[in-house]
């Protein structure tokens, strides 16, 4: 299992780390590139946006040629964009690069997880190893930001991204020699319809589960710096160690993953995951109701709602991409462009709907996507006969 996540985590780890590690640094680059801060702030958005758009293209070529070279591919141009980025100074062919990044940091999160679900589908250690990359992409956005200041005062801007460069060739140095091709060789393979997929239920009520659970972790991220710095009068160590405690009730409960599913089973996890949120949300109406916002009436219901996120976010991706074996590479890509979508819009309008300097967007969104999984997950459970189209 260590060995595993040590081959697993860098890749998943480094798409979302060149977004994070980038962000103190995009004030001074208009001067940096001779450009405007438009043009900057399209090298953030055109970043999420090719992230999530890519792996729809990914996905089905994993299916065709294997998950081995999809992840090679991907992480060989992450690498040569991010070196790169390090020594252009032209505004378009920086933004080119940026595309070219974000490219080949969705071929390599499609080929992580659909080889998750080559090798581990029928495995309880499934859980453990979902779990424990969903907990450690929770650091990213907390210590991401540091780490890329940290840099940029010491060596200048340029090092961020030799840095990114640096950790995607040692990650594909490790990998070459070990990661193994899983893609199911069987009558059919290969095959890229989404239809199929589309039309399941069970793909969308457990795409849903994972939506829930990684749409509260957005609105908390957003909301935490407001109200703990703004409100509560954290210093930045103090918000950051707050920030941290979430993510080591994530690390924790990832731990032990593997025997709450094996108890419980996918769908119960994902009940009882629910319900953690459910409690969650109602400990933080009751301390925005009755409390000025502190680390016990903000924070610590946030581990219960971490906690939440793990159950759900450890067997999900199981649940809806199990029928899959055939085209778990589409699949992939389908899950995570829906819920990207489903977490970007909903958790969103919720944060401009509340009032984003309150709990309260994270109450509403946890606890009304909660009640709505639950009953999608009710009737994917009275409608027993209900098989996922396979063709």
């Amino acid at each position: 299992m260590p060995a595993a996540l040590l081959l697993l985590s860098p890749f998943d780890v480094l798409a979302s780390l060149a977004m994070d590690i980038y962000l103190p640094v995009v004030p001074i680059m208009p001067g940096a590139l001779g450009t405007s801060p438009a043009v900057v702030q399209l090298t953030l958005s055109l970043y999420m946006i090719c992230l999530g758009l890519g792996q729809l293209v990914f996905g089905p070529i994993s299916d065709r040629i294997g998950r081995r070279p999809v992840l090679i591919g991907g992480a060989l141009s992450f690498m040569a964009a991010s070196f790169l980025l390090a020594v252009t100074s032209l505004a378009p062919a920086f933004l080119a690069l940026r595309i070219a990044q974000a490219l080949g940091a969705s071929a390599m999160l499609v080929a992580v997880f659909a080889t998750v679900r080559d090798v581990y589908a029928k495995r309880p250690e499934g859980a453990v190893i979902y779990g424990t990359l969903g907990s450690l992409l929770s650091f990213v956005p907390a210590l991401g930001p540091i780490a890329g200041a940290l840099i940029a005062n010491s060596f200048g801007w340029r090092a961020i991204f030799v840095t990114l460069g640096i950790l995607a060739a040692v990650a594909t140095l490790n990998a070459r020699p070990r990661w193994r091709e899983t893609r199911p060789l069987v009558d059919g393979a290969g095959r890229t319809g989404f239809g199929p997929i589309l039309r399941s239920f069970a793909f969308w009520t457990y795409t849903l589960a994972f939506a829930t659970a990684m749409g509260s972790f957005f609105v908390f991220f957003s909301t935490a710096p407001r109200v703990l710095i703004g409100k509560a009068g954290f210093s930045q160590l103090g918000f950051s160690l707050a920030f941290a405690s979430a993510a080591l009730a994530m690390i924790i409960t990832a731990r032990f993953a593997k025997s709450f599913v094996a108890r419980w089973g996918i769908e119960g996890s994902v009940r009882r995951g629910m319900a953690m949120l459910l409690v969650g949300a109602a400990l933080l109406a009751v301390g925005q109701s009755l409390a000025e916002p502190s680390f016990a009436s903000f924070v610590m219901p946030i581990w219960v709602i971490a906690i939440g996120i793990v159950l759900t976010a450890s067997v999900t991706a199981n649940g809806a991409l199990e029928p899959f074996g055939e085209t778990a590479g589409t699949a992939v890509a389908l899950y995570f462009c829906a819920q990207s979508v489903i977490v970007s819009t909903a958790g969103t309008l919720f944060i401009i709907i509340l009032d984003g300097d309150t709990a309260w967007p994270l109450v509403g969104f946890a606890a009304s996507f909660a009640v709505v999984t639950l009953l999608a997950v009710w009737r994917l459970n009275s409608n027993v006969s209900e098989k996922p189209l396979n063709s």
